[in-house]
């Protein structure tokens, strides 16, 4: 039975499609979004959603992946650009296909940290863009 905590080892973590982690890496990361809005402000539903939405499109996340890549380990970058380079069954809708290529990357990378465990590494990954306007 699986139990919400439970972490794969990293062997069995790259096992999994990279469109798998990247399924889990949006839900993850939409979340850590949400919850530091909620924290640090509060404002009403439609605009916490509306901020959330800016944060978690996929041009923010190819431009954010951007920044932090001088930050990510040789592994990180393997699943990043093993993801980025993943045949997608979607397209992306406002952004150029670069783009969506290069936060699936993200969103896979982070999916990757959540299953197996390295929330810390998360926090830190995103703690990078801690001053980014569309946060505050």
């Amino acid at each position: 039975m699986f139990n919400l905590g439970d972490k794969l080892s990293k062997k069995s973590a790259k096992l999994l499609s990279p469109i798998t982690l990247a399924f889990i890496g949006d839900a993850v990361y939409t979340l850590f979004v949400r919850e530091k809005l909620v924290f640090e402000s509060d404002r009403a539903g439609g605009e916490l959603n509306k901020r959330t939405s800016a944060v978690v499109k996929a041009t923010a996340q190819a431009e954010y992946v951007r920044k932090i890549m001088p930050y990510l380990t040789e592994e990180e970058v393997e699943i990043f650009k093993r993801a980025r380079n993943a045949k997608k069954g979607t397209r992306a809708k406002s952004a150029s296909v670069s783009e969506y290529n290069a936060s699936t990357g993200f969103e896979a990378l982070v999916g990757y940290l959540y299953v197996t465990g390295e929330i810390d590494r998360i926090n830190y990954l995103l703690s990078l863009g801690e001053n980014d306007e569309n946060l505050g």
